[in-house]
């Protein structure tokens, strides 16, 4: 791989900062492809859809990462690192949350002005030797379906339904599409309720909302319990 590669992702959603659907550019492409980041189901801590960092044992890696949130830091408060990956073929993944979107997801001049100022630095600190010189960067959202710590997240998007995997005793797993009702610290349970959306109602009541017995139900699971949470778009 010759030079920097850098692409920019912004995988915006219904309703979403700039109504934009997606945005990619790419600078200084060389004759070689761009090394797309692997499709595998997502898990919480994967440096991907469920956040985290993974850095694959590389020795470039914590290097990268530091200067990823050292670029951060004239950002302010409002964006966070929400994941960020390593592959031994010299390709860094920066995934950026943004607090106060509904989604989390940052603007394309946000991402777009990160992508430059870090891609500005890797160089500089790869021209001292520290890091390779050739590192190419990808800057993302956080995706439309991202995947929640429980209980950690959940407050953030309580008024956003969600697709909960849970279990019960030694029962198959089940999920459902619920909205947040509260979460107890001292008993470490979540309290859900039934989304109204149409994977949840009655096929033969032709569109109407959730009947009263539905909407006062309440499903009561330990943290323990709950698999996989993510954000549900009802499209």
């Amino acid at each position: 791989m010759v030079g920097m590669e850098v692409e920019l992702c912004c995988k915006a959603y219904p309703g979403g900062e700039d109504d934009l659907l997606s945005y990619e550019t790419t600078e200084d492409v060389e004759s070689e492809e761009w090394e797309e980041e692997e499709e595998v189901e997502p898990k919480l801590g994967d440096g991907g859809d469920g956040g985290g960092v993974v850095l694959q044992g590389l020795p470039w890696g914590d290097r990268a990462l530091s200067i990823a949130r050292e670029v951060l830091l004239s950002f302010g408060d409002d964006i966070d690192l929400f994941a960020f990956k390593t592959t031994p073929n010299g390709y860094v993944y920066v995934r950026l949350d943004k607090l106060s979107q509904q989604y989390g997801c940052p603007s394309i001049e946000e991402l777009e002005s990160y992508c430059q100022e870090y891609r500005k630095r890797l160089e500089e600190v790869g021209a001292l030797g520290e890091i390779p010189n050739n590192l190419a960067v990808e800057v993302s959202t956080p995706g439309a379906e991202r995947i929640l710590k429980v209980p950690d997240d959940l407050s953030r998007f309580k008024y956003m339904p969600m697709r909960v995997c849970y279990s019960e005793g030694n029962g198959p797993e089940k999920n459902g599409v619920f909205f947040l009702d509260s979460v107890e610290m001292e008993s470490e349970n979540c309290v859900w309720k039934l989304a109204d959306v149409k994977e949840n109602r009655d096929p033969e009541s032709k569109g109407r909302p959730l009947n009263r017995k539905r909407r006062d139900w309440r499903l009561t699971l330990p943290f323990k319990m709950h698999g996989m949470v993510s954000l549900y778009l009802d499209c």
